[in-house]
Formats: C-alpha cells, sequence, structure tokens
C-alpha cells in the first residue's frame, strides 16, 4: 500500500525534522486521518503539522486561509476517479510547455458530468470548501503532472477564478510552496499527501503565488518526500 509514497519509517525521520526546522513557524493541521490514510504514509499520524512557514506570524495570519485535510477521499474513490479519467487522457501526450509557461510535463481536461461516486466526492468537497451561496466554476479541472513535471509559480487569473481554489490529490504525496508576490522572504510549504484536500482562501489565492515542486526539489522542512505522477482535482468559485 506504499509502494509509492512515504514510509512509516521515512515519516517518523520526518515527524522529526519538523520539530528540529523552523520550530516557531509551524502550523499544525487538526484534521484527522481516515483509513485512506495508510496509502499516503499518513496512517500512524495524527494532528501531525502540514503546514510550515518562514514566520510564526505568516502562518498565524494565513492559516485561516490555508487548509489541508488529510485523508479527504478513499483508495476506492481514488480508483472511481482513475477509471473515469485515464481513459481520456491516455488520448493525451504530456506537454512541456504552457501557453502562460505556468506548467511542465502535464496533461489537463475539464469534466462536467461524472458517475455517482465521483459526484458524491465534489459534493463533499463543494460542501466544505466553499460558502453555501458560492456560484462555483462549471467544469471541474483535472490536471495530470508527470513524475518529471512540475506547476511553477503562479497566481490564476482574476478575471476568471474566486476567492477560493480546492484540490484533491490523487497517486503521489507532493509539496506546495507558496511565495508573496511582492516579498520572497514570505513564503509557506504544505505537505500535499495522497487522497488529500487542500483548500486557498483569499491572501493565499490573490497575494501569494502557487506552485507544485518538482520531484528533486521535493523536500518538506527538510525531509525529502519523493513525487510521482500526480493527477489533481480542481474546483474554483466564479470571481464574485
Amino acid at each position: 500500500m506504499l509502494t509509492n509514497n512515504i514510509s512509516g519509517g521515512r515519516m517518523k525521520l520526518l515527524l522529526a525534522a519538523l520539530k528540529r526546522i523552523h520550530p516557531p513557524a509551524v502550523y499544525t493541521s487538526r484534521q484527522r486521518c481516515r483509513s485512506s490514510c495508510a496509502g499516503s504514509g499518513l496512517s500512524p499520524v495524527r494532528d501531525e503539522a502540514l503546514i510550515v512557514g518562514s514566520s510564526r506570524e505568516l502562518v498565524r495570519r494565513l492559516g485561516p486561509q490555508v487548509e489541508v485535510r488529510t485523508g479527504f477521499i478513499t483508495e476506492d474513490e481514488e480508483e472511481a476517479f482513475l477509471r473515469e479519467l485515464e481513459s481520456g487522457l491516455r488520448k493525451k501526450r504530456y506537454e512541456f510547455d504552457h501557453w502562460d509557461d505556468a506548467i511542465h510535463g502535464y496533461r489537463e481536461t475539464e469534466r462536467v458530468s461524472w458517475g455517482r461516486a465521483c459526484e458524491e466526492v465534489l459534493n463533499r468537497v463543494r460542501s466544505v470548501a466553499f460558502p453555501e451561496d458560492s456560484q462555483l466554476l462549471g467544469p471541474v479541472h483535472i490536471l495530470d503532472l508527470d513524475k518529471t513535471g512540475y506547476i511553477k509559480p503562479h497566481i490564476d487569473s482574476v478575471k476568471f477564478c474566486g476567492s477560493t481554489i480546492a484540490g484533491l490529490s490523487l497517486l503521489s504525496d507532493s509539496i506546495m510552496r507558496l511565495v508573496k508576490e511582492d516579498g520572497t522572504n514570505e513564503w509557506l510549504d504544505l505537505l500535499l499527501p495522497r487522497h488529500s484536500l487542500y483548500i486557498l482562501r483569499d491572501q493565499a489565492r490573490y497575494n501569494f503565488t502557487h506552485e507544485i515542486l518538482k520531484d528533486e526539489e521535493s523536500v518538506f522542512n527538510g525531509q525529502r518526500v519523493p513525487r510521482l505522477r500526480r493527477i489533481s482535482i480542481i474546483c474554483r468559485n466564479l470571481p464574485g
């Protein structure tokens, strides 16, 4: 079950590193793991830090706007998404350039209709990530990142996206980095385990770039986090 993620022993080393490196700048996520955390390498862990930053003040200020929920989907739910997506993705080739140079080594598509299992998960995402009266961007965005791929620092266009973005992580653990657009000394790193949901809101969306680190740079608070092929299922709301 831990073939392509962090092993239990390596996770213990990661947690030890969290206590040694940047100790005043660690934000602890209080989301509880479900049984599916076993697939992400987080099964022994409860209430551990998934977000670290450049300063305690920044972590405190952005904490309510940045969230990682581990074990948000089960292995069966991940399989349901893959069954619906793989045939279409296989018809595409991985691209190593992007119209605005934001992504390297990717395939992408959009989907409006889903089978029941996937729609139930997406309804769960919508209920926890977005305000009740929020209008969502119609198609769900699917981004398939090759093992050698990565997402460069960028801010989504405010013309097309609203205050909130929420994404499911399939197939691989990864590191998302947020960096202040006008002050690169301010940053947060998010550990995104396989099967997790991340949510970015407000300032974290508009004033910070976000990126997914390439495999050779995938280090969380001093500990290596191998990056394999990663599929993200991304929901956004419309500009208010």
